[in-house]
């Protein structure tokens, strides 16, 4: 590790690393000043690890395999210079639009969602929807469909490991159909607004990791956030009026629904792509695809039955 090496010689050219210039310049240190480097669990998009430097620590992300193309830094860029100012997410302290790196100050004493937790949830949505109830914009939208086609066009002519899956793309295209007739308002949405992205400290909540966000239908996060903790219909259902705490309109349900379809096809899109980088995500990649065919037909027939 850097800290052994330190140890060894806090001289040696092994030292000099790009991350460390950037770190040093970022918070105004010497490299030597920065201590207690720790990696830390490696997120499907990115690594990252912990570090100290004088009396507070911090978080320096590192793009994972394939990730620029997934990402386009300098949107992303643009977003934190919208949320950066409303204390809605964590203090950014370097942001590169090139490269994707990124430091952060540790949050010490924070916890993640626990999507299990019925007042975590509740709080979760509630500051979920303030934040799309502040308008927020950008130059950028994040459109559903044409990540799809673009995951899809990454795998290079290999084929899905799915048999079905043209027929399931065909049926993702029916709930377009669908969701594109529905009124919906357009503001900066998350996209990633799964537990993990929702930080507890103290008395407050962060939602962190606005990498994918751009212009959507708000509700768009609500299924993002039912698929990644791999929700059941009826803990769909109570997600869904935990976000709605004056009742969720059917149509709008039945519009979630095609979301939850849509985005479980288009993540298990994404996971696809990642496997053939040589990452594997196992049972959630397979429950993704699950998602797609479910809610298909359970949105298939709400509209039937409307």
């Amino acid at each position: 590790t850097l800290e052994q090496l330190r140890d060894l010689d806090e001289n040696s050219d092994q030292l000099n690393s790009e991350l460390l210039d950037i770190i040093a310049e970022t918070l105004s240190c010497e490299q030597k000043e920065i201590t207690e480097i720790e990696p830390l669990k490696k997120g499907m998009t990115n690594r990252s690890f912990r570090f100290r430097c004088g009396e507070k620590r911090y978080i320096m992300r590192v793009p994972g395999e394939g990730t620029d193309k997934m990402i386009n830094r300098s949107q992303e860029y643009d977003v934190y210079q919208v949320i950066g100012s409303k204390g809605i997410c964590d203090p950014v302290r370097y942001m590169s639009k090139e490269k994707g790196y990124k430091i952060t100050e540790f949050l010490e004493g924070a916890r993640n969602c626990d999507a299990e937790n019925e007042n975590d949830v509740k709080a979760c949505m509630k500051y979920l929807r303030n934040v799309h109830e502040q308008k927020l914009k950008v130059n950028h939208s994040f459109d559903l469909f044409e990540q799809i086609e673009k995951y899809e066009q990454y795998r290079n002519g290999e084929k899905s490991i799915y048999r079905d899956y043209e027929k399931t793309k065909e049926k993702m295209y029916e709930l377009k159909f669908f969701v594109d007739q529905q009124e919906k308002e357009y503001t900066l949405t998350h996209i990633d607004a799964v537990p993990d992205n929702f930080l507890f400290v103290d008395d407050r909540i962060y939602l962190i990791d606005w990498e994918y966000s751009g212009m959507q239908d708000p509700h768009v996060d609500i299924a993002m956030f039912a698929i990644y903790a791999l929700y059941e219909k009826e803990q769909i259902d109570r997600l869904i009026d935990a976000y709605f705490t004056e009742g969720c309109l059917e149509e709008v349900r039945t519009k979630i629904y095609c979301y939850i379809a849509i985005c479980g096809f288009l993540w298990s899109n994404w996971c696809e792509y990642k496997r053939i980088l040589g990452v594997e995500f196992g049972e959630y990649s397979l429950k993704q695809y699950r998602y797609a065919k479910e809610f298909y037909r359970l949105a298939k027939e709400r509209m039937e039955n409307d």
